[in-house]
């Protein structure tokens, strides 16, 4: 089997030469890519720290071509038979070398086990996987990647380039009761929906509410983790990230906000554009836009600190 070879030329031509500056052989070459601690000869791979404790991980690789930051060319590197390529940032461009030397196999067609409803429309080049179910009056754009096991519930408008991993459920009913004068719970109807913008991908075993009267939005570019629950009516933003085992409510999530694991996002809030929530926070009020919040319940970060500080001489 014939492995194909690219040359760090290569490389440097598609980073662009404006965009790097580069130290040693430019004519090495690399059929691979791997993390730094574990490369081979003739692999690509990268390191984001920007001191000397880089040097010790850029020395000891047996990769080929490494791509670094910037940062690193003011110290003195001399190295044997490798080629440097320093960008801004590194992660970024390995990810944007990883898909312009090795992009993955498209995923293409409809599994024979999905079910899908009559009155549905469904884009081009898409993938649906095995065992997947569509519901009445669901909208799918082009390029999208529906993986087995998926629940799509009716009246869901999906986008274009949209991701949803095994085990989501779409548009199901949320969370919605009123107790009536015998202390019963009666269900609130749900008659909204799901709207998912472009360039959305959910991750597996996530779920999303469908709106009450009205619809739950998620944003254009927008990446939700796994094992998420967003409920009715939420909104969430563009270009927000939603990391692992989240509750948000019926809340706004602005633009651009990063949302921290296990956090909850009490119902009713109004988070800012450009806000970072951190691990494990139970937000019950509004945040400003471009505020960092911790705790339980969440405080803006220096009040967290001395709410830390006071706890730590008292107890």
């Amino acid at each position: 089997m014939n492995i194909k070879k690219f040359k760090g030329s290569e490389l440097i031509k598609y980073i662009g030469k404006n965009n790097c500056k580069t130290l040693g052989n430019t004519n090495l070459v690399f059929n691979q890519i791997s993390p730094i601690n574990t490369s081979s000869e003739n692999n690509l791979t990268f390191c984001s720290l920007k001191r000397k404790n880089a040097f010790n991980l850029i020395q000891e690789t047996k990769a080929n071509i490494i791509l670094c930051h910037k940062d690193l060319l003011k110290y003195d590197i001399k190295l044997k038979n490798k080629l440097i390529i320093a960008v801004d940032n590194p992660r970024l461009w390995f990810i944007r070398c990883i898909l312009k030397f090795f992009p993955p196999n498209k995923k293409r067609g409809i599994h024979s086990t999905a079910i899908i409803e009559e009155s549905y429309k469904i884009g081009d080049e898409i993938y649906i996987g095995a065992h997947v179910f569509i519901g009445n009056n669901v909208k799918i754009g082009n390029y999208c990647k529906i993986f087995s096991g998926v629940h799509i519930y009716d009246n869901v408008t999906i986008g274009n380039h949209v991701a949803i991993n095994s085990g989501s459920v779409i548009g199901a009913d949320g969370f919605g009761y009123e107790r009536n004068e015998n202390k019963v719970l009666e269900k609130f109807p749900h008659l909204g929906s799901v709207i998912i913008e472009d360039f959305v991908d959910i991750g597996a075993n996530t779920c999303i509410d469908k709106g009450t009267l009205d619809y739950t939005l998620i944003g254009e570019g927008t990446k939700i983790d796994n094992l998420v629950h967003i409920g009715h009516n939420a909104r969430i933003g563009k270009h927000c990230v939603i990391t692992a085992m989240c509750m948000i409510g019926r809340s706004i999530i602005g633009d651009q906000s990063w949302i921290g694991p296990c956090s909850c996002i009490r119902p009713g809030n109004n988070i800012g554009k450009g806000s970072f929530i951190g691990l494990g926070s139970v937000v019950t009020k509004n945040i400003p836009d471009n505020t960092i919040v911790a705790g339980v319940p969440a405080r803006e970060i220096n009040e967290f600190k001395k709410y830390l500080k006071f706890i730590k001489k008292n107890i």
